[in-house]
């Protein structure tokens, strides 16, 4: 498919799915690394408040920062940063990938944002690269509302709803998924072992480096820099 297909579906959407882009092999090592550093039963590093009241039952990692260079690889990739960059526009940048991690049993993500939308053009772009099959049996596929970026604050709410133009991903080894940071989405329950993806978080040029400090939830915007709920939603 033409890449200025690619790019109006994703602008249409909100997302765009590429699938098989990354090499088997390399998603093996990548996921045997993302596992040696886990395990299976890892400690959350937010506060137990947080855990509830996001709904976002997910452990983070930043692999780059700890001079994990294979982890680069990606961040390198050709093709990937060519469709970056008709997205985004010149003088793009990446941030340091993000590996999520969820443990069995664990809720996922609750609907969220990943930056407030007040601004359209203040935005990041999330490149989730899945490094093994997200199915049935292992949970966790991502829910998404179609062209939900263009709608403006996530709907305030006391519980997770369903919203028409919503869709059910399910991606497999090698592929990644770009989603803008204004789509309204969420993670469904992890049922297998564990829940993996990896997030080469990018930004157009301007856009300061800590657009995703904070986040938009059903009932708060919270502050991940100094952990606080900074408005309360359902209490404003």
């Amino acid at each position: 498919m033409q890449i200025e297909t690619l790019v109006k579906q994703f602008w249409q959407n909100g997302f765009l799915l590429l699938e098989k882009l990354f090499d088997p092999d390399l998603m093996d090592k990548y996921n045997t690394l993302i596992l040696g550093h886990f395990g299976l039963d890892p400690e959350y590093l937010h506060d137990p408040d947080f855990v509830t009241r996001s709904g976002a039952e997910v452990i983070p990692w930043f692999p780059q920062q700890d001079g994990i260079k294979i982890f680069d690889r990606i961040q390198q990739h050709k093709a990937l940063n060519l469709l970056t960059e008709q997205i985004l526009g010149p003088k793009w940048r990446s941030l340091d990938c993000m590996v999520m991690f969820s443990k069995q049993g664990t809720a996922g993500q609750a609907w969220h944002q990943d930056c407030p939308p007040e601004n359209p053009q203040i935005f990041n772009l999330n490149r989730l690269v899945y490094t093994h099959d997200i199915t049935q049996e292992t949970g966790g596929q991502i829910v998404v509302v179609k062209g939900s970026h263009k709608l403006g604050l996530l709907p305030a709410s006391e519980y997770d709803q369903s919203f028409e133009n919503e869709i059910c991903l399910s991606p497999n080894k090698g592929d990644v998924l770009l989603l803008h940071g204004h789509l309204w989405h969420r993670v469904k329950p992890v049922t297998g072992a564990y829940r993996v993806s990896t997030n080469y978080r990018s930004i157009p040029a301007g856009t300061p480096d800590n657009v995703t400090d904070i986040c938009v939830y059903r009932n708060m915007l919270y502050r991940f820099s100094s952990s606080e709920v900074i408005l309360d939603r359902l209490n404003p």
